[in-house]
């Protein structure tokens, strides 16, 4: 099947083809009321037929406003487009059919599919897109809004099957902590199932993300345990710091000696102390730590 290709079509200054018009008409409209009473019937017809010719042609005028194209089909047949804005004039058997160049957007229905983990997710995203190849858009598919909010809503369905929701290992893409490199995958997938519509995205970025319903409380509890455990771990790792620390100082200073069964009580207590979630109560021990 032969692939239509866009191609400038040939026009003439809609201005001064008015104006020739206008003038021809009124002067077969004088001639017809000067010559109808002297009975002259061959001028008054050719008169007519010119009047009826230049009422004719004006139907050849038209308007391209700024970023709208001008399709011209003639007999069924592709002849060219007009993608330049002004007042132009082409063939009157031409039929112009308008098409907006300028640039649009859609927002594609909340979306249940299953992420790179095969987790139930709700998904959805905003497209922004124009025309860009007139004789594409009209004749190498149906409809081409309805083609690409299909297409988009495929895309997207295979964009978010190859992501998970969240990164579980170091350097793991996501579709909620990598937006941006998410936005460009879905662009290009887009764009790759519209290369023969004639439409350019211009961006595509994720306007929904959220998991499932049935799964939102159970992923919810992995979530806050995931930031307890990662929290937990901060917190102890800085206490084990403090603990080291404070014995380094002490041994510096020499303010106390402690043999190894003492170091172990004193670090015992400080990492109680210090990870513990609340706060802790002084023992005070008169005693010794061998009684």
């Amino acid at each position: 099947m032969t692939a239509y290709r866009e191609k400038q079509y040939p026009v003439g200054n809609g201005l001064i083809t008015l104006l020739g018009l206008i003038v021809v008409a009124g002067l077969a409209l004088a001639t017809i009321t000067q010559a109808a009473p002297q009975g002259r019937t061959g001028l008054v017809v050719l008169s007519v037929i010119v009047l009826a010719v230049s009422l004719f042609l004006m139907g050849g005028l038209f308007i391209v406003n700024p970023n709208d194209a001008k399709v011209l089909v003639l007999f069924g047949k592709y002849v060219g487009s007009v993608k330049t804005d002004g007042f132009f004039f082409a063939n009157p058997f031409l039929v112009k059919r308008r098409l907006s160049l300028r640039v649009r957007n859609f927002e594609t229905p909340k979306l249940k599919v299953n992420d790179n983990h095969a987790n139930p997710i709700e998904i959805g995203t905003v497209v922004v897109w124009k025309v860009v190849e007139t004789a594409e858009a009209l004749f190498e598919v149906d409809n081409y809004e309805k083609y690409l909010a299909v297409q988009t809503e495929s895309a997207l369905r295979a964009t978010a099957s190859q992501f998970p929701y969240d990164a579980h290992a170091s350097g793991e893409e996501s579709l909620s902590t990598h937006a941006v490199e998410v936005s460009k995958h879905l662009q290009a997938t887009i764009q790759d199932r519209l290369k023969s519509a004639g439409i350019e995205i211009v961006e595509a970025r994720i306007s929904h993300l959220a998991y499932a319903q049935e799964i939102a409380a159970a992923m919810l509890q992995r979530q806050q345990a995931s930031a307890i455990i990662a929290a937990r771990y901060k917190i102890v790792e800085g206490a084990v710091g403090m603990v080291e620390n404070a014995l380094e100082l002490l041994s510096q200073k020499g303010i106390v000696n402690l043999d190894e069964e003492r170091k172990a009580a004193m670090v015992s207590n400080l990492l109680v102390v210090l990870c513990s979630e609340r706060s802790t109560q002084p023992i005070v021990n008169t005693g010794s730590l061998y009684t």
